[in-house]
């Protein structure tokens, strides 16, 4: 029986019968005192059990819960993709490092060292083992942060000041908050825009202050949101969807053809061992940087306006490194 099998066979006995006796444990377990000891206490001090030793009944049994973070077992069992996620969750949670939300964060961060620790791996040690590589990260103002979920969760406006770089100009507009979203290391805001009286993303690094108002926010249904926002590739969205069909050399596609772009690509392999990808997109900015991280492995077939744009973007790159 491994580690993770027994804290379950413990909890499981100790919440059918009661009081469990030390011989009774040691025999449905099949372990030494040792281990059993050892057992237990990763139960009080990692994972808040309340497990307690009846002197007058002979056996352990669950007493009232203490102070801390409430006892919960955790699944202990994780694969690859759950064990990243706990990983980075830490990560973003240490991260948003505000006085407002120090409180309320020290005790998940508790909570999932307590998850992903398993009694032989200290959960520093893990977090030092598995190693989170962030690239292009623009953190947002900790002191904004509190305030734009607040409002989010109690569904009311915002009034923000925005400084968007890609027009280089700062504007002031209300906006109905409808969600958060960590994209490549980055925080965006999906809004309802009261100025631009539509859907609108905003990256929360450009938010330069913010302000909670007292109307309630506008809503937007799920299914107007995922239409509108994840209907194209990337980040940048729009309403008016189009297709791109790109082509990939063969010693490129063994990377592309693994990899998931959007939910409705469609992809397949050419006699040749090139690589054709569909995928749809509302603005091409970000699609062109992606196909441009290729370089000559990537070929933009469809639509010519696409194409043409990433030719115009190549020769404007040649004529500005010549020399």
């Amino acid at each position: 029986m491994q580690d993770a099998e027994r804290l379950y066979r413990i909890d499981q006995l100790l919440h059918e019968r009661g009081v469990v006796t030390r011989n009774d444990l040691l025999k449905a377990l099949g372990v030494s005192l040792a281990t059993l000891k050892r057992d237990l206490a990763f139960l009080r001090d990692r994972l808040n059990a309340p497990v307690v030793f009846d002197r007058e009944r002979r056996g352990y049994r669950f007493g009232a819960q203490g102070v801390g973070p409430r006892y919960e077992l955790p699944g202990l069992w994780f694969n690859e993709a759950e064990t990243a996620a706990l990983v980075t969750m830490n990560h973003l949670l240490l991260e948003l490092d505000s006085d407002l939300l120090a409180p309320h964060i020290q005790p998940l961060v508790a909570r999932i060292d307590a998850i992903l620790g398993d009694g032989k791996v200290d959960s520093e040690e893990l977090r030092r083992r598995i190693r989170i590589t962030r690239s292009g990260a623009r953190p947002p103002a900790n002191r904004l942060f509190p305030a734009i979920g607040l409002a989010l969760l109690q569904r009311r406006r915002i009034r923000v000041r925005y400084y968007g770089r890609g027009k280089d100009e700062t504007t002031e507009r209300d906006l109905s908050p409808q969600r958060l979203v960590h994209y490549r290391d980055n925080w965006y805001l999906d809004s309802w825009c009261h100025l631009r009286e539509g859907l609108r993303c905003f990256s929360l690094d450009g938010i330069e202050a913010a302000e909670i108002l007292d109307e309630a926010a506008q809503e937007v249904t799920d299914a107007e949101l995922d239409d509108f926002f994840g209907a194209g590739f990337g980040i940048f969205s729009g309403e008016e969807l189009r297709w791109a069909r790109l082509r990939f050399s063969a010693e490129r596609a063994r990377w592309v053809s693994t990899e998931r772009w959007h939910s409705k690509q469609r992809g397949w392999f050419e006699e040749d061992g090139r690589y054709v990808l569909e995928i749809p997109y509302s603005d091409p900015r970000e699609l062109l940087g992606e196909i441009m991280r290729h370089g000559s492995n990537a070929e933009v077939l469809e639509p010519a306006e696409l194409r043409a744009m990433l030719r115009k973007e190549l020769v404007a790159t040649l004529a500005l490194n010549q020399g």
